[in-house]
């Protein structure tokens, strides 16, 4: 994978798409708006722009790589396929009882979210597996056949399969698939054997609901995509980051297209990563703030932190529990509305509320001036001096104060009797302290102090928002490396091929077969490096293993690493000592005379990483030119100062940048607060810290 000379990055998002081309590893890059109806459109006028810098024709470009919030916002939007769901008699309504826990306890009139699937729209058949993979009840071929020309006659176009334990014996999905397949040829099949294989019925049920409703629309966009592009030019393959950081090819992302959700993020937080290895950084908090959304990852030894559950779409403050549950990889982030283009408003109380709904790019927040009337978070960052009207996204996209006044007084000001400023002073305080609570909330259900992290901060809103976070949360060093209004889409030139391989085996460790677990394993390893050879057929390639377990009678589990060695020798003595490790880390300690259960088995196949050279910090000698300076306003002093304004291209290496300060490129705008005064590294990063730290 790295010795591709030319490569393109493209991240869509909720208000730009990134291009990056990366020729000889030198990177060339542009944002472009997003076109909703035909998503691919920005994609080539984006490719054909970042082609036109580097003096090549797309022709020449020899790997794609390419993250998209699609599949994530058409499961927010509910705009899929028409999906029916075939499930075990007695199991219809798993996916609208949920686990009938309440997000919020106290709330009497809560309400759920509704399922994706009405009941209508779900069948059943009869035949039954139990807990320990045994048929219990055979499952007869004329029954299924009868419940398919149901839904062949109401024409649905997409079918999710999800019976009760396949995780353990999929032999009745296969059979309800292989009369669909003689049926309904053209219909859409997803079955959850091969979907989510793991234990719990309504997250493997949710998770194969959510890849066959969005699997036509993805499939679509992919083979349009494909197409544009081979009419373009470009003949070289299409690869897609998928949400667990690595990356698998364009059939396995349109037969598996619920792993493509997260996956713009999931290569910020790669991006992230690697800069943490260049500086030898074991805390980082990755901030990644782009048009719609803020996410806040936790990344230790140089490594994002995963999961195999992730919620899609909250619908009650963001609040856990309340939103929809996919079972796969995941890395792990906390991601809230709050992005340059989330709007603005008074609430009953009096309150002003920041997003979650954004302006996106159509029609964009009022400064836009392209018929938004109402005031985005961009609108207060450009009254308050962040923001140069005449050089947003490289100047392709002219900023209009007056608009932005006059959202903010209508919308927030008129309210609460205040002027613009005051107004825009108010939103910036609210949507930044929204982003440190969410930070505070992630790091302690991790068990983490922040003021022991270094951030890293990238996305185009994110440079403006992340030196006042930073005193927000007493992080004392912040990182903001080149190419960071475009920093997910440079993950993506970052990330290894990879594919995670997850199954649900219950067992014991008073039950502990050696010679069972060493061969589900070695099954395990040979399925996760089998997709990771249809990308990258010559790499060698590392596998990681990894084991879910709990104390008998809990209800959830924690992972436990284990080493290649552990997990081909296995001894449940190893494995007993590791999870106690771990839990003790987690808990305080361990729990004495209790069994211990294994209940999820799992193991990421990956290419290696890029090998990073790492950087040493440079001394201040001397301060950088300005090219002119502007009126900030620092929150901290709730007051405008005047702020010299630094072109970051004609910075050199040690150069100091004492806060208030904005430093600016085409992507974004870095703003240093007063408190914090900046240096430029060998490596471009420009490298905050508190006032006096830098020597």
């Amino acid at each position: 994978m790295k010795d591709q000379s030319i490569r393109l990055g493209v991240d869509i998002g909720g208000t730009f798409t990134d291009v990056v081309l990366e020729k000889a590893g030198v990177p060339v890059s542009v944002k472009v708006l997003t076109t909703y109806a035909a998503p691919e459109n920005a994609i080539i006028d984006g490719m054909h722009q970042v082609c036109a810098k580097a003096g090549i024709t797309p022709s020449q470009i020899e790997q794609i790589i390419h993250g998209t919030t699609l599949a994530t916002n058409a499961l927010i939007e509910r705009r899929g396929a028409k999906t029916a769901l075939i499930t075990t008699e007695g199991f219809r309504d798993v996916i609208e009882m949920r686990t009938e826990s309440r997000f919020e306890q106290y709330d009497l009139n809560l309400t759920l979210p509704e399922p994706l699937l009405p009941r209508q729209m779900r069948f059943t058949v009869p035949g039954r597996v139990d807990a320990k993979g045994q048929i219990l009840v055979d499952l007869d071929r004329r029954d299924v056949e009868a419940v398919v020309d149901k839904i062949a006659e109401a024409g649905f176009t997409s079918v999710a399969v999800g019976l009760i334990h396949s995780y353990l014996n999929p032999t009745h999905e296969l059979l309800v698939r292989e009369v669909l397949a003689e049926r309904l040829p053209e219909v859409a099949v997803s079955i959850s054997s091969e979907v989510s294989p793991q234990m719990r019925e309504y997250e493997r049920f949710n998770t194969v609901v959510a890849n066959a409703y969005i699997k036509p629309l993805m499939a679509s966009y992919l083979g349009r995509l494909e197409e544009r592009l081979r009419g373009e030019g470009v003949q070289c393959r299409i690869f897609l980051m998928h949400s667990g950081g690595g990356i698998i090819s364009l059939q396995n992302a349109a037969e598996f297209p619920v792993r493509l959700v997260e996956s713009g993020p999931a290569g910020g937080a790669v991006f992230a990563a690697h800069i943490a290895a260049r500086y030898g950084l074991d805390k980082v908090l990755s901030f990644d703030m782009g048009g719609t959304t803020a996410k806040i990852c936790l990344i230790k030894d140089q490594t994002p932190k995963t999961s195999r559950v992730f919620e899609v779409a909250r619908t009650y403050r963001f609040k856990k529990g309340s939103g929809m549950p996919i079972s796969i990889p995941v890395i792990d982030m906390v991601e809230i509305g709050a992005g340059g283009g989330s709007l603005a408003h008074v609430d009953g109380m009096r309150q002003i509320r920041v997003g979650p709904e954004s302006a996106g790019s159509e029609p964009g927040p009022a400064c836009y001036g392209r018929g938004g009337t109402r005031p985005g978070v961009t609108d207060a960052d450009l009254v308050l001096g962040k923001l140069d009207p005449d050089n947003f996204a490289g100047g392709s996209i002219a900023l209009h104060p007056e608009s932005s006044r006059t959202a903010l007084t209508d919308h927030v000001g008129d309210s609460l009797d205040m002027d613009p400023i005051e107004a825009a002073f108010g939103v910036a305080e609210v949507v930044d302290e929204n982003m440190a609570n969410a930070a505070r909330v992630h790091a302690v259900e991790n068990g983490e102090d922040l003021s022991e992290y270094t951030m890293i901060a990238f996305g185009g809103a994110a440079p403006l928002h992340a030196g006042r976070l930073c005193e927000k949360l007493g992080v004392t060093r912040l990182l903001v490396p080149p190419g960071a209004g475009v920093g997910s889409a440079i993950g993506f030139l970052r990330a290894p091929f990879s594919f995670e391989a997850n199954r649900s085996v219950y067992m014991r460790l008073s039950d502990f077969d050696p010679g069972r677990i060493k061969q589900l394993l070695l099954d395990l390893k040979t399925e996760s490096t089998g997709f990771v050879r249809t990308c990258d057929a010559v790499s060698p390639i590392l596998c990681a293993f990894k084991v879910y377990m709990r104390y008998a009678g809990q209800g959830w589990e924690i992972p436990i690493t284990l080493t290649e060695a552990q997990a081909m020798a296995p001894e449940a003595a190893t494995f007993e000592a590791r999870f106690e490790e771990d839990y003790a880390k987690l808990f305080g300690r361990p729990v004495a005379g209790m069994d211990i259960e294994i209940t999820v088995w799992s193991v990421n196949a990956t290419t290696p990483p890029e090998t990073v050279a790492p950087i040493a910090a440079a001394a201040g000698n001397g301060l950088a030119p300005a090219v002119g300076s502007r009126s900030l306003f620092d929150a901290a002093s709730a007051r405008y100062l005047e702020a010299p304004v630094i072109d970051r291209s004609a910075m050199e290496t040690g150069q100091r940048a004492p806060g208030p300060a904005a430093i600016t490129e085409a992507e974004t705008t870095i703003i240093i607060p007063a408190s914090r005064e900046a240096i430029r590294q060998p490596d471009g990063c420009i490298d905050l810290v508190t006032k006096g730290a830098v020597q």
